[in-house]
């Protein structure tokens, strides 16, 4: 799988790879989330194709002080094809490069799939509680 960058030209097609996901939620406006991210550290805002269709997408962002990953997608009929495990493991290289000592992700509890995958690439259920506050409505 060719690993790049996010550009303006993959938006329709990202967007569609979330939906069929089911990555998308009313409070989230994907077309906001892009422009956001395209705001903030573009290059971690990266695609996987194979044979020049895009098949996975993921997120990822350094702040100082942790690593996070969000929107980790992989085509549905694609999944089981190692492509989830190259792309974070693309991330975890592009994060050891910057001195990120800890990636971190958001799952949803109902989402064991995910939690199982993440789990074999050793990330480890937080003894934290995740909070969140809506600064700006999307609605």
């Amino acid at each position: 799988m060719l690993i790049r960058p996010f550009q303006l030209a993959d938006q329709a097609a990202v967007i569609d790879l979330w939906r069929r996901c089911d990555l998308i939620r009313p409070w989230n406006d994907p077309y906001k989330d892009i422009q956001r991210k395209l705001a903030v550290q573009p290059e971690l805002f990266l695609v996987g194709e194979l044979d020049g269709a895009l098949v996975a997408s993921a997120m990822a962002g350094y702040e100082g002080h942790r690593g996070w990953v969000n929107y980790l997608a992989v085509c549905p009929d694609r999944r089981k094809q190692g492509l989830a495990r190259q792309l974070m493991q693309y991330i975890e290289e592009k994060m050891l490069a910057l001195g990120c000592p800890k990636l971190s992700l958001l799952v949803r509890n109902t989402n064991q799939q995910a939690l199982a995958f993440y789990e074999r690439l050793g990330y480890q259920v937080d003894a934290s509680v995740s909070l969140g506050k809506r600064l700006i409505s999307d609605e």
